[in-house]
């Protein structure tokens, strides 16, 4: 029953000990907790602070930007309808795309109707007369022969457009001929004539420019100069939006088959315009034409129409934004911050300040944002700075102070639970001998007659519980020094053999009785060792007495002492009830004991080898135990020899 309260009080002593450490760890947390909360509200409000510093200090850069491009956007359908009226609609289209105002242009008449890129010529319906039709009968049998009523055609003809015709179709039969030199100069000679400029096919195409590019055809391969002066004509031809019918679905195809023939010597700045234009026509993806920025019906392309709807920009996203920031630009802009329109459902990250577009572009925004985000952090990381040094200092003081708490509150508890476990034992084991030696004199003294033989063995009973009785004041007194280190050692070079014979002579008597075998070994010319004898001789009587005390009726036990590599050992070794490998790590603790029955019976409270162990380190030697449960232990001190280690004095 004592054994259960002994463990339930050291449960609640450890459970009381949890609890303080979880309280004083909340203690500590929520304070913290609440401040780092605090602390990122205060850093959260500061850069909000300052972000609103930056927001009013901008925004009337960004209103005046905002009010720039609105009238701009303005100006510029106004600008368009009167161009319009004054400039045809071919060169409106290629004076707007070269500037860089837009992507392309669909320009309408005063009836409504596209007038560029206009669609493609209506083919002439006219009657051939026989002889052309004998010619082109002719030309798959006999091209030459054709060729030359091809010839005899133009050369009767009183129409330019027939004449033109003629000589085109005259230059097809040379090259069916093989004839490719002829048609060269044919196509290159009198079809590069002035009269025929205006000349048209019977599909209402313009000769000379697919002349021209026939004529380039069959020179692919030659000889740069050749080659560059007809290709020159007819590029200044087709970027010439002059140039009297011309159409435009003549002129992209003419400028991509010069692509796909010279792709290194060609470039078109404005064939990407005709075929944006081109493809919004023929998707039929324009919406009704407003004066303001809408979506086309082809994703990615926008239109902004004029104020009367004769002229519709088109835009594609990217230009459209790289224009709109371009025209952002101004000098009384600040340098660190930079301005960037956003397309509709989208926004930009990091963004100071953001603004609608305007009626005229609706949906748009326009943004404020600063090109090096370290501006804002530099203007917030100093104050943060505080914070975070404030919240630091203050967390680790509070810390500090815990731990300081902590330590002295488990050592107030530690020393509470010392004291209450020495009042519990030495109560305990001083009532037992007690107990037994009134026991022994009250029946001396109710004996009548008193036997001499029976007084002799009483007498002798006493006589040993006394000496249990002393022997455990010495203990407890021995604890009390050491716990209050006020335990002083006299330190002198002494014979480690005499420290062995003086604890083998103290117990050698009684360890004589039946059953019972003591050897001591004790190796010849053993070193000096710096040590207080009588606390060394204590400490091997303590292990001397846990051996006798926890060895069966059949008791082993051997004291030996030996020197091995610069040092004294001292081994106490028994065939007693031996330890697990848990309780070898224990039994130097105080007030542990392994077995509370044998410790009842044979006397002691755990307080043996915890004294042991600091007379030891007191020596600057140590010790170990070797042991398995039913095999005995053996317990091993080590000292440094006196030459080895020399120590003067100690406390």
């Amino acid at each position: 029953m004592r054994t259960i309260l002994r463990k339930l009080s050291i449960l609640s002593g450890r459970s009381n000990e949890s609890w303080l450490v979880l309280l004083l760890a909340l203690v500590v947390l929520a304070p913290s907790i609440c401040l780092l909360w605090f602390m990122n509200q205060a850093v959260q409000n500061e850069r909000l602070a300052v972000r609103q510093k930056l927001v009013d200090a901008y925004r009337g850069h960004l209103t005046l930007a905002q009010e720039q491009l609105e009238a701009r956007w303005k100006t510029n359908a106004a600008e368009l309808d009167a161009e319009a009226k004054i400039i045809p609609a071919a060169m409106l289209f290629a004076q707007q795309v070269r500037a860089g105002s837009a992507d392309a242009l669909i320009c309408f008449d005063a009836a409504g109707k596209i007038a560029y890129p206009d669609l493609p010529p209506q083919p002439k319906h006219e009657v051939r007369d026989a002889a052309w039709a004998q010619a082109e009968r002719v030309e798959f049998i006999d091209p030459t022969n054709a060729a030359g009523e091809f010839a005899r055609i133009g050369e009767g003809a009183t129409n330019v457009d027939l004449a033109a015709r003629a000589l085109q179709a005259q230059a097809r039969c040379l090259v069916r001929a093989g004839q490719k030199e002829a048609a060269i100069s044919l196509l290159l000679g009198p079809l590069s004539e002035a009269r025929f400029r205006t000349a048209t096919d019977f599909e209402g195409r313009l000769v000379a420019p697919n002349a021209q590019l026939m004529a380039l055809e069959l020179l692919k391969g030659s000889a740069p100069e050749k080659v560059e002066p007809p290709l020159d004509r007819l590029k200044a031809e087709l970027v010439d939006y002059e140039t009297p019918g011309l159409s435009a679905p003549q002129r992209r195809f003419v400028m991509h088959e010069l692509l796909r023939l010279f792709p290194d010597r060609v470039q078109f700045s404005t064939l990407m315009a005709e075929d944006l234009a081109a493809a919004v026509v023929e998707a039929q993806a324009l919406q009704p034409a407003e004066p303001t920025l809408r979506p086309t019906r082809l994703p990615g392309v926008w239109q902004f129409a004029s104020e009367s709807g004769r002229v519709v920009t088109l835009h594609q996203t990217e230009s459209l934004v790289a224009r709109l920031r371009a025209a952002t630009m101004s000098p009384t802009l600040p340098a660190d911050v930079r301005v960037d329109p956003l397309v509709p459902g989208r926004e930009r990250e990091g963004a100071l300040l953001s603004l609608p577009l305007g009626p005229k572009l609706p949906n748009w925004r326009l943004a404020l944002s600063l090109k090096d985000q370290r501006l804002f952090d530099a203007a917030t990381s100093q104050r943060v700075a505080s914070y975070v040094w404030i919240g630091v200092l203050v967390v680790g003081v509070v810390s500090v102070l815990a731990a300081f708490a902590l330590r002295l509150v488990r050592r107030q508890v530690a020393l509470t639970q010392l004291r209450n476990d020495l009042v519990a034992n030495v109560t305990h084991e001083l009532k037992t001998p007690l107990s037994s030696m009134r026991l022994l004199v009250d029946t001396l003294l109710n004996s009548q007659p008193l036997h001499e033989q029976t007084a002799r063995e009483y007498l002798q009973l006493i006589a040993k519980e006394n000496v249990r009785l002393s022997r455990l004041i010495d203990n407890f007194l021995t604890f009390s020094r050491i716990e209050r280190n006020k335990y002083a050692f006299d330190f002198n070079e002494t014979s480690a053999a005499s420290i062995a014979e003086s604890a083998a002579g103290a117990v050698r008597e009684r360890f004589q009785p039946p059953g019972c075998r003591f050897e001591v070994n004790i190796a010849p010319n053993l070193p000096s060792v710096m040590a207080d004898a009588d606390a060394m001789v204590t400490a091997l009587l303590n292990l001397l007495e846990n051996a006798w005390k926890y060895s069966g009726e059949d008791k082993q036990i051997t004291l030996a002492a030996s020197a091995v590599d610069g040092s004294v050992c001292f081994a106490v070794r028994d065939n007693g009830i031996g330890l697990s490998p848990r309780d070898t790590k224990r039994i130097f603790k105080r007030f542990y004991q392994v077995d509370q029955r044998l410790s009842r019976s044979g006397g002691g409270c755990g307080l043996g080898l915890s004294i042991v162990k600091f007379v030891v380190e007191a020596h600057r030697g140590n010790i170990q135990v070797e042991s398995e449960p039913g095999r005995g232990s053996t317990f091993t001190i080590t000292l440094p020899a006196a030459g080895s280690d020399p120590k003067e004095d100690g406390t």
